[in-house]
């Protein structure tokens, strides 16, 4: 097994269970919630492969579901955002990136990490909050859980990304 893996999955681990036992009980303002494990699937390196990705982002979906009593919503979420991570990744890189690149802060620079950070996380907030209330009835409740914790992830995530370019 080599050292990337197992580093991986240390840090796999030690994010869904921040995410579980910690994160999951903050609800600021009764509609903000920090969604910290949509860093994985953010972390995959350029020519990592589809199908992998699309499982990773399934079993931490899934975790998190079992966890949370969300009833797939995670796992769909995550799944989605796992599928489009390579595609909205492709278009912040240029053609001649190396082949192992990975998305971090120190390869893309600040700005378009955070263009990257920020689709990928909005996609992932809208689905989510969407497929878990699935209607529109109560609409500004809504709004509200998608723009928190959009901000919340996004900030937990930056401060992910700036820890680990040192």
């Amino acid at each position: 097994m080599k050292v990337e893996q197992i580093a991986f999955t240390f840090v796999f681990l030690l994010i869904l269970l921040a995410q579980v036992l910690v994160l999951n009980h903050i609800h600021l303002f009764n509609c903000a919630t920090p969604l910290l494990y949509v860093y994985l699937a953010l972390d995959f390196h350029r020519n990592y492969p589809r199908w992998a990705i699309l499982v990773v982002c399934f079993v931490a979906g899934l975790i998190v579901d079992t966890f949370s009593n969300t009833q797939g919503v995670a796992s769909a979420s995550m799944t989605l955002v796992g599928f489009l991570q390579p595609l909205v990744f492709d278009l912040f890189i240029t053609r001649e990136s190396d082949e192992e690149m990975q998305p971090t802060m120190k390869a893309l620079g600040f700005r378009r990490y955070l263009y990257y950070s920020t689709i990928l996380t909005m996609i992932y907030c809208l689905t989510f909050f969407t497929v878990e209330m699935f209607s529109f009835f109560n609409w500004q409740q809504w709004g509200f859980s998608i723009i928190g914790s959009f901000v919340l992830t996004e900030v937990l995530i930056l401060v992910m990304a700036g820890v680990r370019k040192r």
